[in-house]
């Protein structure tokens, strides 16, 4: 197959607009003799005049050999092998050999390592507007799949039969509606039919890749939109039913509406004061409360904050099981942060006079959420006020040497059953 060559007089986009450790990444990586190119994410997102967060390089090199030519590539994973170029403490740069595989078989792939050519590997990548790999010698994006032309025209499409390749694996279907989300794209008719045909296959992929994939989602900035398709297509329905038959109800509005809200925090860049458990609690929080409303909180009975919190942990366990298993660490963070918006709106909803902030570590993170709620109910606004402003005079607790030497020496966190070639 000749591939299109698309030179910068056409495609746009400026050499320094890649990350500049990927360069010297490719440089050297070519000096040695292989072939080396950005692929995937990074070529789409700057075509969309998007800034990419990861650059992901795919090359000739085996593993071991690019594991030779740098000293700070360390090889991961088992199912897809990769190797991970670490630069100071945060960033990684992800380098993928090339890859080949039955584009044709309906088998669900369970291991991905078997070395290809350039071309192969575009064959056996997910969607055509991620299969462009861009050369920063020439600084052309060479073309297999028709890419470009779905770029420039907005369209969705899987490379090969995308009834074949979601049951190959049924994650891309999660990267379907996730792509629709985050660029607005048209989804062409046979996609969308093999998305009906195929959701009952999404519970045979890993829960964790699943998992990360949803979580990149409510920190997308596009969150309510996807949780829509999610909803519209069926696949929430196999993966959290609870959730799916709020959001098919009344109570609905209010899920979305919290959704809302953490799309509006990312945009504005205050992202970065949440966290993943937070995040969570957005799509749980409707459904929890509804819950003890119904069948726990009567006006007659004493209600305690020990019985919420056990609660909490009960909700987080059904709404997510059977298929996902979280963190503990999450989950008590998120059963924390839930139980304490019944600490700042009490349901006896008794005046208050004068607040006490609670030693919890996630209480700041609670104090954000009653914000989002307050956004929505603004009957809430002034109860927040008043916490926050209490909060903002208490005095903080100091932060060990200890716990500080601890968080400096913390490292990103990476998914080692991630594909190469889908990770954004």
């Amino acid at each position: 197959m000749t591939p299109q060559i698309i030179p910068k007089s056409i495609h746009g986009i400026d050499l320094e607009s890649f990350d500049p450790d990927a360069i010297k990444v490719l440089q050297k990586l070519k000096e040695a003799g292989h072939s080396a190119y950005l692929v995937g994410g990074c070529v789409r997102d700057l075509l969309l005049k998007k800034q990419p967060k990861d650059f992901d390089i795919s090359t000739s090199a085996k593993p071991e050999e690019i594991k030779r030519l740098f000293k700070n590539c360390i090889l991961i994973g088992k199912r897809f092998r990769l190797a991970h170029l670490r630069f100071g403490r945060n960033k990684i740069l992800e380098v993928s050999t090339f890859r080949s595989g039955d584009t044709e078989n309906e088998a669900l792939i369970t291991r991905d390592n078997l070395w290809g050519s350039e071309e192969e590997d575009v064959l056996r990548r997910d969607f055509t507007i991620n299969g462009l790999f861009y050369d920063c010698q020439t600084e052309t994006i060479i073309d297999y799949v028709d890419g470009y032309v779905d770029l420039q025209s907005h369209c969705l499409k899987t490379i090969g039969q995308p009834y074949v390749r979601f049951k190959q694996d049924p994650v891309r279907m999660i990267r379907c509606l996730k792509f629709q989300a985050r660029f607005d794209l048209n989804v062409d008719d046979e996609t969308k039919q093999a998305l009906v045909e195929c959701r009952k296959e999404i519970v045979k992929s890993s829960q964790a890749r699943i998992l990360e994939e949803l979580l990149k989602m409510l920190e997308s900035g596009s969150a309510k939109s996807f949780f829509l398709l999610m909803s519209k297509f069926g696949l929430l329905e196999m993966l959290l039913p609870t959730v799916a038959h709020c959001l098919e109800h009344k109570d609905g509005a209010e899920i979305y509406n919290l959704l809302e809200q953490v799309d509006l925090y990312v945009k504005e860049g205050a992202y970065e004061r949440l966290s993943r458990s937070f995040v969570l609690c957005s799509i749980i929080y409707t459904i929890l409360d509804h819950h003890i409303m119904t069948h726990i909180y009567t006006k007659e009975t004493p209600f305690h904050l020990g019985v919420v919190q056990a609660e909490c942990h009960f909700m987080i366990e059904q709404i997510f099981k059977p298929f996902f298993h979280l963190p503990k660490k999450m989950k008590a963070k998120m059963a924390s942060i839930l139980t304490l918006q019944y600490k700042l709106t009490p349901l006896d909803k008794k005046p208050l006079k004068k607040p006490r902030i609670p030693k919890a570590p996630e209480f700041s993170l609670a104090l954000d959420f009653l914000r989002f709620r307050s956004n929505i109910d603004p009957e809430l606004f002034t109860t927040w006020k008043l916490w926050n402003s209490t909060f903002e005079l208490a005095p903080k607790p100091r932060e060990t040497k200890k716990r500080s030497a601890v968080r400096k020496r913390r490292r990103p966190k990476t998914n080692h059953d991630t594909p190469p070639s889908e990770h954004q």
